[in-house]
């Protein structure tokens, strides 16, 4: 009897070694919300990490409390921040002109043929919601949009209450860089297609 509970106990103790550790939620919210390009809402990031929707919640308070500078820790340059019912890592609005700089002067000043071809697709059909241009494109263009968005070529229109996803429009600049004073004065651009895809010229 006592051979046969030594070996019980041991194989307890070999299944035990596969559980998984416990995951750590805040980190995790951290690593995540720092690559999304749109507000995550609370039960899709508890789904994405298989645990409550009020552990996130919990989680997400923490953070914010975390990054603001509550209590003594030290207030970040990024803020987290609720829109459009959804989670999201911004920049603080005192930081703006810092960014901007960085991105104008540290980065080239030619853009991409992607950058190009997602810049097109925003100027004709704005506002847009990245999953749109994606689709336009048939790529992903996640970072791409970032890089408009680090250029001031295109800026955040609006985010869907509905979905929680961002649209896109052109901004003063991109008028600024192509000499013109509309978007009226973009050039037709379905000539150019070679599907001639009706309705592309459509600006808003």
């Amino acid at each position: 009897m006592e051979t046969e509970l030594t070996v019980e106990t041991e194989l307890h103790a070999d299944e035990q070694t596969d559980i998984a550790p416990p995951i750590d939620v805040e980190r995790s919210l951290e690593a995540i919300l720092m690559i999304a390009d749109e507000p995550q809402s609370v039960v899709s990031l508890a789904t994405s990490l298989g645990v409550p929707v009020g552990t996130v919640r919990k989680s997400i308070e923490r953070l914010v409390a975390d990054f603001d500078g509550v209590d003594g820790a030290i207030r970040r340059g990024f803020e987290l921040r609720e829109v459009g019912g959804g989670w999201r890592i911004y920049v603080r609005g005192e930081y703006d002109d810092a960014v901007r700089d960085f991105v104008l002067t540290q980065n080239p000043t030619r853009l991409s043929q992607a950058a190009l071809e997602t810049l097109a697709v925003i100027a004709y059909k704005q506002p847009i919601s990245r999953g749109a241009i994606a689709s336009i494109r048939a790529v992903n263009v996640d970072s791409v949009v970032r890089t408009l968005l680090g250029r001031g070529l295109i800026t955040e229109a609006f985010t869907d209450s509905e979905t929680g996803a961002i649209h896109y429009a052109t901004t003063d600049l991109l008028l600024t860089q192509l000499g013109i004073n509309s978007l009226e004065e973009l050039p037709a651009i379905s000539p150019l297609l070679s599907d001639g895809s009706d309705g592309f010229d459509d600006v808003h």
